[in-house]
């Protein structure tokens, strides 16, 4: 019999995702471990390969589909003998799709207003591809019906313009609401329903920012056509989340010094001029000081092991390598690839390391193995001259170490005043995990292996 397709989970914590590209076509056989899709993620977009042998009978799923969730049926595969024919009860799958989508959605509108509007209960919308359902289409418009039959996009359409579904003629099959209707209704060429478009501001304003406002709410605050409204995308949703947790449940506090980096650019430089010369003049390398801060960042944690440590409930996970995560800025978004066991690496390596790694999260190309665990984290906006900042934590990691920009500074040495360049530092500590003592004593070791960085080879 034909074998689902479905939607892979790529991580623990997928939920759904973005069907970037399809690398086969309905015909086309395929074996197993043959690339057949490319899902994108709120991280990465990653290969999906076939697990059997077969030809793709029908493709459920066109390429470019967003939010396409965990397990749902992209593509029907035929095994040997079969025809088109035997896929009959398969190709019906993506018509139930968007039932479950539709539920989740109608959860997430009655958890968030729960006060202005009485959600439509899961089990009392059916799937609108039964005949059976077809008398109720019509009447589904009507807000007091407490059901609306309208297309999973539409409905998303919808809640993204603050537009409540209930109040959108719709003009597809027995008055389905599809996407036309929503933008029709959104540009004005078709007017809310009378009855329902008082309540629609409160009842579809989004889900309620925690202690804060609702969607609708901050933009009744400004002028009409003097802003831009753009649709969060998975990462910065899932960037939003997490900093957010991590704010109110984790307890921060800061530690803040000066490190003194006239030998480390000394250093440096000696460094960067004895690289070889390629064909075309080029080094084979050249060192940043962020990879000096990792490098010295990881061996103050070997060097101090209770503080290279996270937060486990009821539990304390003391790591035995300092694998280190680096902050990389992405268009609309952040990622924190870890650089593993990075004190036994060499500068060098670690350049190379973040370099491939930079890179590759800018183009959206990391692996899950790649960007989670750690147990701790070095940002740095020194490039931006930054000159001083305190980092939010990246659960589960314990500690986040942010560095300023390096900058010449008079200071006084035995009574005598002196220019030196110097950079700031500050330990963000999850408290539950590191006390204040021990992320003293932690940031003490890393700054004197910042200031002498021949000590890094001891």
């Amino acid at each position: 019999m034909p074998i689902d397709i479905t939607m892979p989970a790529l991580s623990p914590t997928m939920e759904e995702g973005k069907l970037a590209k399809w690398h086969v076509k309905e015909g086309d056989s395929v074996s197993s471990g043959d690339v057949i899709a490319e899902i994108e993620t709120d991280k990465a977009t990653m290969e999906v390969e076939a697990v059997d042998e077969g030809k793709i009978g029908k493709i459920l799923v066109a390429e470019g589909t967003d939010n396409v969730k965990v397990n749902a049926v992209i593509a029907v595969l035929l095994q040997d003998g079969e025809e088109a024919s035997a896929i009959g009860s398969a190709a019906s799958k993506p018509a139930e799709a968007p039932k479950v989508e539709a539920k989740a959605d109608a959860g997430t509108v009655e958890r968030a207003d729960a006060a202005t509007q009485t959600a439509p209960t899961a089990k009392a919308d059916p799937a609108p591809a039964k005949t059976a359902s077809a008398p109720a289409a019509s009447a589904s418009a009507k807000p007091e019906a407490g059901r609306v039959f309208a297309s999973p996009l539409a409905k998303r359409f919808a809640k993204e313009a603050g537009i409540d579904i209930a109040a959108v003629t719709g003009s597809g099959p027995k008055g389905r609401v599809i996407k036309a209707d929503v933008e029709a209704a959104k540009s004005g060429k078709t007017p809310l329903k009378a009855s329902t478009a008082a309540p629609a501001a409160a009842a579809t304003g989004g889900a309620a920012m925690a202690g804060g406002m609702t969607k609708n709410q901050v933009i009744a605050l400004y002028e009409e056509g003097s802003y831009e409204l753009v649709p969060n995308d998975g990462m910065r949703k899932v960037v939003a989340a997490r900093l957010t947790e991590s704010k109110q449940t984790v307890p921060h506090f800061y530690l803040t010094l000066d490190c003194k980096i006239d030998a480390l650019m000394a250093a440096r430089e000696q460094i960067n001029n004895s690289a070889p010369k390629g064909e075309d003049g080029k080094p084979a390398f050249k060192l940043s000081v962020n990879d000096f801060i990792m490098k010295a960042w990881a061996i103050a944690l070997q060097r101090v092991p209770a503080a290279n440590a996270t937060w486990a409930g009821d539990s304390i996970l003391y790591h035995k390598r300092s694998d280190v995560a680096v902050a990389v800025s992405v268009p609309g978004g952040l990622f924190t690839p870890v650089v593993k066991s990075c004190d036994t690496k060499s500068l060098r390596e670690i350049s190379e390391e973040v370099k491939d790694l930079a890179t590759r999260a800018r183009n959206k190309k990391l692996a899950p193995h790649e960007y989670q665990g750690g147990a701790s984290s070095v940002s740095n906006l020194g490039m931006f001259g930054i000159k001083h900042f305190a980092a939010v934590i990246n659960p589960p990691h314990g500690t986040i170490l942010a560095v300023g920009a390096g900058e010449e500074r008079v200071y006084p040495e035995n009574g005598q005043i002196k220019i030196g360049q110097f950079m700031t530092a500050t330990l963000s500590c999850d408290h539950r995990a590191v006390d204040g003592a021990l992320g003293a004593e932690v940031l003490g070791v890393f700054k004197g292996l910042i200031e002498n960085p021949v000590m890094m080879l001891a």
